[in-house]
């Protein structure tokens, strides 16, 4: 069963105009483990992947309980809660849309029945086929995402169970995915063929678990096992783990902005620590393009390791200038326009003692729209700074993300037509110079075709047709 309350209240983005990635998974089988908690703390430590809604499903061994809400994991789950998800297997998700409003109907996991049997489902990604799927599915509920379409596909083959559910509707999904499932009894893990989308298997004492990322696997204490490979369907029970192929891998091509911006820098991708690879790219982006300064200083948090890699490089010393309020991310009361025109800082504020008369290098994983590095850039002004020298440790960011990224349209991607000179003129900084595709590929130690890097280059791993993407594709069906 689900539960069915709605929040009423509209949860606002405060802050930031980086792009955003569509949701964090997790799932573990562990009997005799309180698998809610471990998914809590799995979950929390994704939480930067998504702070719109979270969820789990919890199974006995013979029916699913579902609860999820809109807001953060820790506004979600309390002791109370958590004491009424019981069983020996449990998966969970944090949300960030890039299909769908954002509605409780829209929060996940998924759930669905055909009268006997159960599923549960948390996506991570966005399919390019959501159209001619929803045509094939008809008549569905009120969510309006292609995580809930999916499910919707499985439910109508669970007489066959869901591991033959999976490999009879997977193969008919185009784009980006990775999956945590679950029925009364198994937890399932999927990639796409391409393997856009990350996820991880771990092990337990007494079980075994999937994460998004590696942090979350250190967290509640399991070992890295290994990633599910591109168009491979795993399954963990009391049979232990087994391995399906439904699908071949014509290659992988993870997304190259994990190692930018999404992931947490205590994961690892690809067996490279992503802390280490943000700090490489810092020093390769130190000898591209360096500046004479006097002080080196990331924008938080991404750019930290990044902006240390710069200052080893460079010889220029490293501080910090912009302090994070760590407990932004999402909340359910807006300032009021008179507050907003009083300039309350609600997410980054300046150290003007350490900034006040020198000449800064500011590092940054990014920029999408260009709106929140200006006034990034006149707050480190008005603090005192003498000279503002942007450094970006990704390239110009010229094509649109199909793949569950919200950066969906060449018009809002600043960089997309226009010469870098005029980036730099509309963020007011004094100068501007943005990492190559080649050194920020190098940085990873994988070869350049084991990445998606539409964003930079307009090479689609995926056919994504010639239309733009639309977030509200199942809204206007």
């Amino acid at each position: 069963m689900a539960t069915s309350s709605e929040v009423g209240a509209t949860i606002a983005t405060v802050g930031g105009e980086g792009p955003r990635e569509a949701c964090g998974l997790f799932g573990v089988w562990a009997p005799g483990e309180d698998v809610a908690r471990l998914t809590f703390f799995g979950l929390f430590s994704l939480q930067h992947r998504g702070q719109e809604s979270a969820g789990m499903a919890v199974s006995d061994g013979e029916r699913i309980l579902v609860y999820r809400e809109l807001g953060l994991v820790s506004q979600v789950f309390e002791e109370r809660t958590l004491a009424t998800l019981q069983g020996d297997l449990c998966i969970g998700h944090t949300r960030y849309s890039t299909t769908g409003s954002t509605t409780w109907d829209n929060a996940q996991p998924s759930f669905k029945n055909n009268g006997g049997r159960g599923l549960a489902l948390g996506h991570n990604g966005n399919l390019v086929n959501t159209a001619e799927l929803a045509a094939e599915a008809g008549r569905r509920g009120p969510a309006t995402t292609d995580s809930d379409l999916v499910a919707t596909l499985l439910a109508r083959h669970l007489d066959q169970g869901l591991e033959e559910a999976a490999l009879r509707v997977l193969p008919t999904l185009s784009g980006a995915f990775s999956f945590v499932m679950m029925d009364e009894r198994t937890v399932f893990g999927a990639r796409d063929p391409h393997g856009i989308r990350p996820l991880a298997i771990g092990r337990l004492p007494s079980g075994w678990c999937l994460a998004s990322e590696t942090c979350a696997l250190d967290v509640i204490g399991a070992s890295y096992v290994r990633e599910v490979e591109p168009g491979e369907l795993v399954a963990l029970d009391d049979r232990g783990i087994r391995s399906l192929r439904f699908a071949p891998s014509p290659r992988a091509a993870l997304c190259l902005f994990e190692f930018v911006y999404l992931s947490r820098a205590d994961s690892r991708l690809y067996g490279r620590s992503v802390h280490d690879t943000r700090r490489e790219m810092g020093r390769r982006l130190a000898r591209e393009a360096p500046a004479d300064a006097d002080l080196v200083i990331p924008i938080p948090d991404t750019g930290f390791s990044a902006a240390q890699g710069f200052a080893e490089e460079s010889g220029i010393p490293y501080g910090e200038g912009l302090i994070k309020n760590r407990y932004i991310g999402r909340t359910f009361i807006e300032p009021t326009p008179a507050l907003r025109q009083r300039g309350v800082k609600l997410k980054l504020n300046p150290l003007p003692d350490a900034i006040a008369g020198k000449r800064l290098v500011v590092v940054d994983d990014s920029i999408v729209r260009g709106t929140t590095t200006r006034q990034i850039v006149q707050l480190l002004r008005d603090a005192g700074a003498t000279e503002v020298n942007l450094r970006i440790v990704s390239p110009p960011i010229r094509w649109p993300c199909f793949y569950g990224i919200d950066m969906s349209t060449r018009q809002e991607l600043i960089a997309a037509g226009g010469p870098i000179d005029e980036v730099r003129r509309f963020v007011g900084a004094d100068s501007l110079a943005y990492l190559s595709l080649d050194a920020l590929v190098s940085s990873t130690w994988a070869p350049k075709d084991a990445f998606c890097r539409a964003c930079f280059d307009g090479e689609y791993p995926v056919d994504v047709g010639h239309t733009e993407p639309s977030k509200f594709v199942l809204e206007r069906l």
